[in-house]
């Protein structure tokens, strides 16, 4: 029942209607379950009726809700509606509602909300029957026998979520039965947000503090769930009402300034509308541009975030047409003839949003400067817009030529309209530890403002909130296989699994062959979904002392700062990253063991413009032959020589040093240093190494720092036979599986 009826001991004051001028009056609900635990359907059908000579017609009460239903669905039988509302009447005669309203209005009201969003005949006969299971003595199998499995269904489902208490030790229950009832059948939902707008629109016969309670609730949890499920007109007129509770002063102030605007004598919408409908007209392009006004809520966001209103900002424009290519027909002609604010382009048509909306968003300017936003849609997408799972009519109805056996069975039922935020909610809420886990992640994920979608290399998408990292998209696409993933592409570039996605990315996961492989504890940080969340913690849960990562698991460790690779060549020097090599055209600058008998050269010859100045090759930007080079003189008559490109470069130039001449000699054997970038993988080092090696490379010395957000940096020093061996080497290591990105060594080094 409603938080609104009430059952008074002796039946107040009914309106006047057919059945009520049939009936005795009604004793009160509790005498009447001693005297009569069943109640009989076809004795108050026929009193309702008030006999034969009316039975076919429908009863006056519910002539808008006919009216409104027959401009949707001018074919539908009207029996079900006269048959239940004759049901619904006769048994909750005798109650009242608290504004003092015979109690029978309210079901008729919520029914009329959905008649005019488009609901199917099924849904309306459930709206009209959602209370008579609670409040009255009508059974569910009673309401089979009248009306069939469906609206047993509906009617069943409306009731369960009625029973649950929505104080504030109950909210995770409560929630949970709410989302497992929406799930088994979208429209459940849809009757219990009608049932709660008009419930919103009564609701000053209440205390205040009551207002207030319920309006919570209202904003935190139905409110998101209306925008999920796509019905913005349920949405935004609650979104109203709870304003005008909860925010008073505010309220009142935006209202006051709605009213000046309506006041004005200029309406610079409707100018820019008839200017809209001259260029569409020229074009040839038949189309509909309505002035929409914004509602108060929204009112408010704009003047919050732009301050002075003008006389735009109170509303949009909204252009209906026959076919999706008339939509971006239309875009061509506004902005080809209109002066538009590209950066207000979205195409919600081409990728629709999660909840099914799609519609096509821009802006022109006007020569005064204010900016009008602009909708462009196909009818039946503006339907859809507007009432959401509501306009898709009865999405589990078996084909036509589907045998009545293949109807599913109570609760099995799948519905191919489900939204995919509510399959994952779904999901999690099953896979929810315990019920404060569940509360808090279920209000995290509806105070998302707005869903990205994501595509995968084989076309498929993927449906994130905002701010999803590649750790929400592991587990949105493979569940709790996703602990095995060890990194990512992100639009073809490889990426860590905390890379932040963008609507439109194309996401591929790459995943280890490893069956031992495990989350990181780092995950948490970069989970937004509660899918991930709630895998991640229940891994951890049970496996203490776990979590330790991929990087951590049989892969590269945390080796000293600096390792000495068995691969460099004997008496071969280690190469300081940050100071460099030292090497000359002639051997002043060789190590002892170069300038010994027989020693190959361990740098490419670089000549100065400098006799008998030792050279030293930085290690800030190693350059090799055949970079562009520039040296400058440092302490103890020493040439350093730079890639021209370097950092170190401007800044000495900046301190006023002076540049030397150098260039390459004839030598080629160069030494270089490279920093590769990988995933945290098992054996990976080794790999590494290895694919150096095949190149005929030396490593002469390898750095492994600590690991951190799932990826490795690791630094190599190597001494390469010919310098025009370096891309190919490069090559061979991004091709190792795991390294996303190899580049020369950028070190910031000590500057002279």
């Amino acid at each position: 029942m409603s938080a609104e009826a009430t059952n008074p001991a002796s039946p107040g004051p009914v309106a006047p209607t057919a059945s009520a001028a049939a009936t005795a009056p009604a004793v009160p609900r509790a005498d009447r379950r001693k005297s009569r635990p069943r109640i009989d359907l076809r004795r108050l059908g026929r009193a309702a009726l008030l006999g034969p000579a009316v039975r076919g017609k429908l009863p006056d009460a519910i002539g808008h809700v006919v009216e409104a239903h027959r401009a949707h669905h001018p074919d539908a039988d009207l029996d079900p509606l006269r048959r239940a509302y004759v049901l619904a009447e006769s048994s909750h005669r005798g109650q009242m509602r608290k504004s003092g309203e015979p109690y029978i209005t309210h079901p008729l009201a919520v029914t009329l909300i959905l008649a005019e969003l488009g609901a199917e005949t099924t849904t309306l006969t459930a709206s009209l029957l959602h209370d008579t299971v609670e409040d009255t003595d009508v059974t569910l199998d009673q309401v089979r026998e009248q009306f069939g499995e469906e609206v047993r269904y509906l009617v069943d489902g409306v009731t369960k979520l009625e029973k649950v208490d929505y104080g504030a030790a109950a909210e995770p229950e409560t929630f949970r039965k709410m989302l497992v009832a929406t799930g088994s059948d979208v429209r459940v939902m849809s009757i219990k947000l009608a049932d709660r707008l008009h419930n919103m629109r009564t609701l000053g016969v209440m205390r205040p503090e009551k207002q207030a309670r319920i309006a919570k609730v209202t904003r935190d949890v139905l409110i998101p769930l209306a925008e999920r499920l796509g019905v913005q007109a349920l949405k935004t007129e609650m979104e109203d009402l709870v304003f005008a509770i909860l925010h008073r002063e505010e309220y009142e102030h935006t209202r006051e300034l709605i009213a000046d605007n309506a006041a004005r004598p200029d309406d610079p919408l409707a100018e820019v509308a008839d200017e809209m409908r001259r260029v569409l007209r020229e074009a040839g392009i038949q189309a509909e541009v309505l002035i929409r006004p914004r509602h108060f809520v929204s009112v408010h966001r704009v003047a919050r975030k732009r301050g002075q209103l003008r006389g735009t900002d109170f509303g949009r424009l909204l252009v209906l047409v026959h076919e999706d290519a008339d939509c971006y027909g239309v875009l061509g002609e506004l902005h080809t003839c209109m002066t538009p604010v590209v950066s207000e382009f979205k195409d919600f048509i081409a990728v629709p949003k999660f909840n099914l909306y799609q519609s096509l968003h821009t802006a022109v300017a006007r020569p005064d400067g204010q900016v009008v936003e602009v909708l462009i849609r196909t009818h039946q997408m503006h339907k859809v817009a507007e009432a959401g799972v509501v306009a898709l009519g009865n999405p589990y109805a078996p084909a036509s030529d589907a045998p009545a056996s293949d109807a599913p069975a109570d609760g099995e039922r799948a519905d191919p309209t489900r939204p995919g935020w509510l399959s994952r909610l779904l999901d999690w809420q099953q896979a929810a530890p315990d019920p404060d886990t569940f509360w808090s992640t279920l209000r995290e994920d509806l105070a998302q403002d707005r869903e990205l979608t994501v595509f995968r290399p084989d076309g498929g998408t993927l449906g994130l909130p905002e701010g999803a990292t590649c750790v929400d998209a592991a587990y949105a696409q493979y569940g709790e296989d996703a602990h095995a993933c060890i990194g990512a592409r992100v639009n073809g570039r490889l990426a860590t699994l905390s890379t932040v996605l963008k609507d439109g990315d194309t996401v591929q996961l790459l995943m280890g062959q490893d069956p031992a492989s495990e989350p990181s504890r780092e995950w948490l940080e970069h989970a937004h979904t509660p899918a991930a969340r709630i895998a991640i913690q229940r891994w951890l849960a049970t496996h203490p002392g776990g979590g330790t990562g991929p990087e951590d698991e049989g892969g590269p460790r945390r080796e000293p700062a600096e390792a000495t690779a068995s691969q460099g060549s004997a008496g071969g020097s280690r190469a300081d990253a940050a100071g460099g090599t030292e090497t000359a055209g002639t051997a002043e600058g060789a190590t002892p063991a170069e300038r010994a008998p027989g020693a190959r050269p361990r740098g490419a010859d670089v000549l100065v413009d400098r006799p008998g100045a030792a050279v030293r090759l930085a290690g800030c930007c190693t350059p090799v032959p055949p970079d562009e080079i520039t040296g400058f003189a440092v302490r103890g008559g020493v040439v350093t020589v730079h890639r021209v490109e370097c950092a170190a470069v401007t800044h000495m130039k900046g301190r006023g040093r002076t540049e030397l001449g150098v260039r390459w000699g004839n030598t080629t054997e160069c030494r270089v240093t490279l920093v590769a970038e990988s995933f945290g993988r098992p054996h990976l080092l080794a790999d590494l190494t290895e694919a150096i090696s095949s190149t005929g490379v030396d490593i002469v010395s390898a750095t492994v720092e600590p690991p951190s957000q799932q990826r490795v940096r690791h630094t190599y020093t190597l001494q390469l036979p010919d310098a025009a061996h370096l891309p190919a080497l490069m090559r061979a290591m991004r091709d190792v599986p795991g390294v996303y990105d190899v580049s020369r060594a950028q070190h910031q080094a000590p500057l002279p």
